[in-house]
C-alpha cells in the first residue's frame, strides 16, 4: 500500500488547511492510520491517530480542540483537518498505517504557518 499526503502549503496563523492521506495499491480501510510531523530540528512527533471505523480518535494536547481526523474508507482516504494554526504547528507531516506498528509511512507534506 502506497500512501500519499497532500494539502500542506503556506497558511497565516489562525488559518486553516486541510491535509489528506490518499492509500493506493491496497486497502487501509482495515488499520489504525496516523499522522505525525517533523518540526525544523526536532524530532518526530505523534500528532493524531484514528481506529480503522473512524469512531474512535486521538490527539497530542497541543491540537486538541484544533485538529480533526477522520476517514473515508470508501476513498481509501484519511484526513487532517487543521483549524487556528499556529506558527508551531510547522512541520513535514507525515501519514502512517498502523499494521502491528507503524511500519508504511508517505512522504510528507509541507505545512508552513506565517505570523
Amino acid at each position: 500500500v502506497q500512501l500519499v499526503e497532500s494539502g500542506g502549503g503556506l497558511v497565516q496563523a489562525g488559518g486553516s488547511l486541510r491535509l489528506s492521506c490518499a492509500a493506493s495499491g491496497g486497502t487501509a480501510s482495515s488499520y489504525i492510520m496516523g499522522w505525525f510531523r517533523q518540526a525544523p530540528g526536532k524530532g518526530l512527533e505523534w500528532v493524531s491517530d484514528i481506529n480503522s471505523g473512524g469512531g474512535s480518535t486521538y490527539y497530542v494536547d497541543s491540537v486538541k480542540g484544533r485538529f480533526t481526523i477522520s476517514r473515508d474508507n470508501t476513498k481509501n482516504t484519511v484526513y487532517l483537518q487543521m483549524n487556528s494554526l499556529k506558527s508551531e504547528d510547522t512541520a513535514v507531516y507525515y501519514c502512517a498505517q498502523k499494521r502491528g506498528y507503524y511500519d508504511n509511512w508517505g512522504q510528507g507534506t509541507q505545512v508552513t504557518v506565517s505570523s
